[in-house]
C-alpha cells in the first residue's frame, strides 16, 4: 500500500509538472487551407505566421511564456472551417487564430467564434458588410481597394466599360454589388457592365475570355475588375494571352493576385495589366527589407516571394502581441479593449493602426506586372485610408457604422435611428 501511495503521489507530481508545463505556452491557432483549390494563395500564410512566432519566441515569447502554434488544415471545405474552429478553441484552448482566406470561410467560423469568444485576425481583402467584436480585419476592405482601383481606372486610364468577373460566393458578389451601385452613380450606364461569376477551380476559360474581348471591341475603353479567387487566375490570366488580349486593350485589375499566385504563371504575355494591394514586395522601406530577407530565410528559398496577405498577418500578428503586452494577459475581452487604437510598422513605411471598427489603416497602391511576376507600382494614396466596415453605396449600409468602444460598443450602429440594430 505504502508503494502504491508513493507511486500515486510521483504519478500525480508528473501529471501536475505535464499540466503547469502545458499552461506555460500561449497557444496560437492557425486555420488555413493547406489543400485543395485555396491553397495556392493560404499555405503561404501558414508558414507566414509560423515564422512570426518563431521570431517572438526568438525574443522570450510574450509574458515569460513561449507561443505554441496548433495548425490545422479546413481543406478549402468552408463548412469544415467552423468545425476546425471549433476545435481550436474547445480541445485545444488557443488564445488567439490567425486564418481564414475566402468570405464563405470567415462567414463559415464566424457564428462559431462569437459564441465561444474566440479571437480571429483575418489578413485579406474583403467585401465589407460586417463587423464583429471577435474578429480584426487586418486585409483591405472596398474603400482602401476596390473603389480607389475603379477610381485609377476612370480618371487615369479613362475606362467607360466594365467587366465585373469573379468567383462565384459572397466576396465577389458583394464587392461587385458596391461597385456596380459606385459606377451607376459615376453615370456610367447598366449596358456599359458586364457582370460574370464562375465556381472555384474554373478552368475552361475560352468562352467567356472571348465574350470580354467581344464585350471590349467597341470602340470605347474597356477594363476587367478581377474577383476571381485560387487557382482558377492560372488557366484565367493564360486564357488572355492565348486570346492575345493585352494590357494596352483590356487592362485587368485584379484584387485577388498577388506576387505568390504570379510565380505559377507565364507573366509575359501579362505585363501591363495591374492589381490593386495594400503592399507589394517591390515597396521600399526598411522593414520590408527586412521582412523579406526574414521570410526567405526561413522558408530556406530565395525564390518564394512576399505578398499583401502576408503583410496583413504580420500587421495583424504585431497588433496582437502589442495588446497582450498592454493587457498583460491573453484575455480576449481585455486583449480587445487594449488592440483599440495601437499602431505597428507596416512593411511601406507608413504605420498600421487599429481602428474602433476593428479594421486598420492602410495605404493604397495599384501595381501593374512586371515580367519577373513583381509589381511595379504606377499609383499611391498620399496618406493611409482608414478602413470603413459598411459601404456607403449600398442603401442598407450608408447610414451604419461600427464602434466596438463604450458608449456605442455596436458594429451595426444606425448613425439616423442613433440605435444599434444588433451585432453583426
Amino acid at each position: 500500500m505504502k508503494r502504491l501511495f508513493a507511486k500515486a503521489i510521483v504519478t500525480s507530481a508528473l501529471l501536475g509538472g505535464m499540466l503547469v508545463h502545458a499552461a506555460d505556452t500561449i497557444k496560437v491557432g492557425v486555420l488555413h487551407s493547406l489543400s485543395g483549390t485555396m491553397a495556392i494563395s493560404e499555405t503561404t500564410l501558414k508558414d507566414t505566421v509560423l515564422m512570426l512566432i518563431e521570431e517572438q519566441n526568438k525574443k522570450g515569447g510574450i509574458l515569460g511564456k513561449k507561443l505554441e502554434p496548433v495548425v490545422v488544415d479546413p481543406a478549402s471545405n468552408w463548412p469544415l472551417f467552423a468545425e476546425k474552429m471549433r476545435g481550436l478553441l474547445t480541445q485545444d484552448k488557443v488564445d488567439v487564430t490567425f486564418g481564414c482566406w475566402t468570405s464563405v470561410s470567415r462567414k463559415s467560423v464566424l457564428p462559431v467564434v462569437e459564441e465561444l469568444n474566440g479571437l480571429l485576425f483575418y489578413p485579406v481583402q474583403y467585401e465589407g458588410e460586417e463587423s464583429s467584436k471577435n474578429v480584426f480585419y487586418t486585409g483591405a476592405s472596398p474603400n482602401q481597394q476596390a473603389i480607389p482601383a475603379v477610381d485609377y481606372l476612370m480618371k487615369d486610364m479613362g475606362v467607360k466599360r466594365w467587366v465585373l468577373a469573379g468567383t462565384d460566393y459572397v466576396y465577389p458578389r458583394t464587392t461587385n454589388k458596391i461597385l456596380e451601385s459606385y459606377l451607376i452613380s459615376k453615370g456610367v450606364k447598366k449596358e456599359d457592365i458586364m457582370v460574370n461569376y464562375t465556381p472555384f477551380g474554373h478552368s475552361d476559360w475560352q468562352s467567356i475570355v472571348s465574350d470580354i474581348k467581344k464585350f471590349g471591341s467597341t470602340g470605347v475603353k474597356t477594363a476587367v475588375v478581377s474577383t476571381i479567387n485560387g487557382d482558377a487566375n492560372v488557366p484565367f490570366y493564360k486564357e488572355l494571352g492565348n486570346q492575345g488580349i493585352k494590357s494596352d486593350d483590356i487592362p485587368v485589375v485584379a484584387f485577388s493576385v498577388g506576387e505568390e499566385e504570379l510565380s505559377g504563371i507565364d507573366t509575359k504575355p501579362l505585363v501591363g495589366h495591374l492589381a490593386a494591394w495594400n503592399y507589394f514586395q517591390s515597396a521600399q522601406s526598411k522593414a520590408n527589407t527586412e521582412f523579406i530577407k526574414s521570410w526567405k530565410t526561413y522558408i530556406k528559398d530565395d525564390k518564394r516571394v512576399t505578398n499583401d496577405p502576408m503583410e496583413a498577418t504580420y500587421i495583424g500578428f504585431n497588433l496582437w502581441v502589442k495588446a497582450v503586452e498592454k493587457a498583460g494577459t491573453t484575455n480576449v475581452d481585455k486583449v480587445n479593449e487594449a488592440i483599440i487604437g495601437l499602431s505597428v510598422p507596416n512593411l511601406t513605411g507608413g504605420t498600421a493602426t487599429m481602428l474602433k471598427n476593428h479594421h486598420i489603416t492602410k495605404p493604397v497602391l495599384i501595381g501593374e506586372i512586371q515580367e519577373d511576376g513583381q509589381f511595379e507600382t504606377v499609383w499611391s494614396t498620399e496618406k493611409e485610408v482608414a478602413g470603413d466596415a459598411w459601404s456607403d453605396f449600398l442603401p442598407g449600409s450608408k447610414d451604419l457604422i461600427s464602434d466596438w468602444t463604450k458608449p456605442i460598443n455596436c458594429g451595426t450602429y444606425n448613425t439616423v435611428t442613433k440605435k444599434c440594430s444588433g451585432t453583426n
